[in-house]
This record gives structure tokens, C-alpha cells and sequence, in this order.
């Protein structure tokens, strides 16, 4: 019998007294990362029992409302690039990205940022 390969994905959450976000710590190292630091994370998972979306929102302290705008606006990108490779769905994916290119200048979208879909 062939052994299943298993990878494993952490984060460290390191809380203040009052269980505020100072530090967001994540490895994956079968993709090469270790312990990288991170100010956001949004993460979601689904639960295919209850057919319903969980996630996990956390910041940190230090995080600037400039870069949690840029953060948001990239996941909204990323999020229609994603459900387009699991559907094909390209009504979904370029209303996704209409819609993040009608926020970006709410938001104050850098035009020459890394991440454009």
C-alpha cells in the first residue's frame, strides 16, 4: 500500500493580554515558507456538513489601514481567480474583479501594486 503524502500548514497566533493580535507567524514548508510573519490573515474554511463557509480573521496591531485596504482588495481579486480555476465560471470571476476595480479608488488602490488580475 502507498503511503499518503501529508502536508502541513501552521500559524502562530501570539496574543497581548487582552487577546489582540501582536504577531501572525505561519510555515508551509513543503511551498518553501518558515516562519514568515504576517500582519493579516483571512482564511476560510468549508464545512460541507452544514454547507456553510467558517473562517478566521485576524490583524495585527501594527497593521495600517492602507495595507488592510490593499490586503482586501487583493483577496477580493485572488478570490474570483480561485473560483474561476474550480468552475470556469467567468461571469463570476470578471464581476469579481469589476467590482474590486469600482472600490479601488475608495480604497486607495496604488495602481502599480504587485498583484493585478
Amino acid at each position: 500500500m502507498i503511503k499518503k503524502k501529508e502536508a502541513k500548514i501552521s500559524i502562530k497566533v501570539e496574543l497581548d493580554e487582552n487577546k489582540i493580535p501582536e504577531s501572525l507567524i505561519w510555515s508551509a514548508p513543503d511551498g518553501g515558507v518558515k516562519n514568515k510573519i504576517s500582519r493579516a490573515i483571512f482564511l476560510s474554511i468549508w464545512d460541507h456538513q452544514n454547507k456553510e463557509s467558517l473562517s478566521i480573521d485576524l490583524w495585527t496591531k501594527k497593521m495600517p489601514v492602507d495595507e488592510m485596504n490593499e490586503f482586501f482588495y487583493q483577496s477580493l481579486l485572488t478570490m474570483g481567480e480561485a473560483f474561476y480555476r474550480a468552475t470556469e465560471n467567468v461571469k463570476v470571476n470578471d464581476a469579481l474583479r469589476k467590482f474590486s476595480e469600482s472600490i479601488e479608488k475608495d480604497l486607495g488602490i496604488n495602481k502599480s501594486s504587485k498583484k493585478r488580475s
